[in-house]
């Protein structure tokens, strides 16, 4: 049975220090797809290049087994989430198997009120500002403007320009040549897929393009090079 944390671990997850690592780090890396045996290679390849926020979406196959080995390999190199969690029963699986954040898609009530419960940041799917708001009201730690590439910069800009209480993660069509524009418009950071993730790269036994990718788009936020 899943317990609450408690304890140093307790506060290494708290919604307020995942926003205090998403400031000074701004980017969050989004896996979906990945096998068991890539995502030691894929999440390597992401920390050389100065990723630290990483999410492997839900619907990966065997999430919780890839969630386990990331937590084991990686520990404190890494602050690890799990996306498209669309239930408090999956909630509930991604935390035991390690995560320490969550993401939705969509505004889903049942999500966020399993993240408040057991203290870990939580960070709902809106698109409208109706949307963005009703996620801020239910406990969100932070909106994920979604999909943002169909909007864009402008599209952020307008719904931050009247909730600018309303910490905005663009994601969905997030590359590094768009990513500055992004923060520029007031994102707090941006998650990023497969603008990023190249598992087509570790396939092929060249991990070091998700590495190169990384060091893009560091760059295109305004930090940095990593290392």
């Amino acid at each position: 049975m899943l317990s609450v944390p408690t304890g140093e671990s307790a506060i290494m997850h708290t919604p307020t220090h995942f926003m205090q690592t998403l400031d000074r780090t701004r980017i969050i890396a989004v896996v979906r797809g990945s096998t068991p045996e890539q995502i030691h290679d894929v999440v390597a390849a992401l920390v050389d290049g100065g990723i630290e926020l990483i999410e492997i979406t839900a619907n990966t196959p065997a999430v919780t087994e890839q969630l386990r080995s990331v937590t084991a390999s990686f520990d404190d190199a890494v602050t690890l989430g799990a996306g498209t969690v669309l239930d408090a029963e999956t909630a509930g699986r991604v935390l035991e198997a390690g995560a320490t954040f969550l993401v939705t898609p969509t505004v889903t009530p049942a999500v966020i009120r399993a993240a408040r419960r057991f203290g870990v940041p939580v960070i709902p799917g809106g698109y409208t500002p109706t949307e963005v708001l009703e996620a801020a009201q239910a406990g969100a730690t932070a909106v994920k403007v979604f999909p943002a590439g169909t909007g864009g910069p402008a599209h952020l800009s307008a719904i931050g320009g009247p909730l600018p209480q309303v910490p905005l993660i663009p994601t969905g069509g997030v590359t590094p040549a768009n990513a500055g524009a992004f923060i520029e418009a007031g994102a707090v950071g941006v998650g990023v897929g497969s603008g990023l993730v190249d598992l087509a790269a570790v396939e092929a036994g060249e991990p070091e393009r998700i590495t190169a990718t990384a060091e893009a788009l560091r760059s295109a936020v305004g930090l940095e090079r990593h290392g």
